[in-house]
């Protein structure tokens, strides 16, 4: 029997509002999640509230086969059935966190998920009796993501749903956040201009700038690509590759890796043997060697091949990608003086060195 094919979200939008202009069009799997990523002012936000009904725009929007506004026709928010969570959580005062979800879940109806899955895999069972204005940020978004949910939406749509909080908290509701697809069997659409963010929970990217799309793929595709640097910035760049976890180094507080085969360190995570990780390795984190490193205090050095290098005249960069395995590119920033010394050319064998403390592991998802 074949499975129902993947819905698609389809927005086609043109709006002008003061000097602000937005021409965008863009698809999006109905499936994992895909993030909305640009810098302040781009369009990230008026898309997602677009999307949701929140905004009219000329063009077109469309989900699973089913249009929402075309300039003929128009479904309100409440019929799309698209749940959005701001970045204020905006919850009920008067009521405590478990009438809130309540109350979502009696506007529902029937057929959306049991209160109690979602209470489990948000951890919301510790907060239900408290009210809004006693709960941090992270607690209050947490709820406010329960709330979408039991209100039975067909699509998630969060506008920067981690904006504001320190790396701490962000760590506790990443993995959260990363579970909702499949637990709910539903897409997650989420706003935000954090790179970090991004690596660790996107599967999908859609950038935007200046009101249009200016790429839009697979994470680790877009994330690689040259010409969304204007965007992403130079001092960002780098390579997404995932790892499996194979073990801890108690005495020295290091968490062992693998990666394609080879050995990486990093510092230590309370994670579990054989769970996959990304891993976010930026350009400037990274050098090259043409030989055995030897006498160094870095200790992570893969070995591949230089696929591709890549010059920028009038600077003093050249941006280098090795191949440490068919399909996986780490990704180095160094100087064309290096270069030149090191007689580095394409389809050399060299080393990649990455330091162990360039990981934060704050802000790593398990993904088994």
């Amino acid at each position: 029997m074949a499975s129902d094919p993947v819905p698609v979200l389809e927005i086609e939008a043109r709006l002008a509002r003061g000097d602000f202009r937005l021409d965008a069009a863009c698809r999006i799997a109905g499936e994992g999640i895909t993030a909305l990523f640009g810098p302040s002012g781009s369009g990230k936000s008026t898309l997602l509230r677009i999307a949701a009904g929140l905004e009219r725009a000329a063009g077109r929007v469309a989900f699973g086969g089913e249009t929402w506004a075309d300039g003929r026709r128009f479904t309100p928010p409440h019929r799309r059935r698209a749940g959005l969570v701001f970045q204020d959580a905006r919850l009920f005062p008067h009521l405590s966190v478990e009438g809130n979800l309540a109350y979502a879940e009696k506007r529902a109806g029937l057929g959306g998920p049991a209160r109690a899955e979602v209470v489990e895999a948000l951890d919301l069972a510790p907060l239900l009796a408290r009210r809004p204005d006693t709960l941090s940020g992270g607690e209050q978004r947490r709820v406010a993501i329960g709330r979408a949910l039991l209100a039975a939406p067909r699509l998630l749509l969060l506008d920067e749903p981690l904006s504001g909080l320190d790396l701490r908290r962000k760590g506790e509701i990443l993995p959260l956040i990363a579970g909702l697809p499949d637990r709910f069997a539903l897409p997650v659409v989420f706003v935000s201009h954090d790179l970090d963010e991004v690596a660790q929970l996107a599967d999908r990217m859609v950038v935007l700038a200046n009101g249009r799309v200016a790429a839009e793929g697979p994470i680790a595709v877009v994330m690689a690509r040259l010409d969304v640097q204007e965007m992403t910035g130079r001092f960002e760049a780098g390579s997404l590759v995932e790892a499996t976890v194979t073990g801890q180094d108690r005495a020295h507080h290091l968490t062992r890796l693998d990666l394609c085969g080879q050995p990486l360190e990093m510092p230590a995570l309370d994670i579990a043997d054989d769970t996959r990780i990304r891993l976010r390795i930026r350009a400037r984190d990274v050098a090259l060697a043409t030989g055995p490193v030897e006498g160094l205090s870095i200790r992570n050095a893969l070995a591949g091949t230089l696929a591709d290098l890549i010059e920028e005249p009038d600077t003093a960069f050249a941006e280098a990608f090795v191949e440490i395995a068919p399909g996986t590119v780490i990704r180095a920033r160094v100087t064309r003086a290096a270069v030149a010394a090191l007689g580095l050319e394409r389809g050399r064998q060299v080393r990649a060195i990455v330091k162990a403390g360039s990981f934060d592991r704050r802000m790593l998802v398990g993904r088994n």
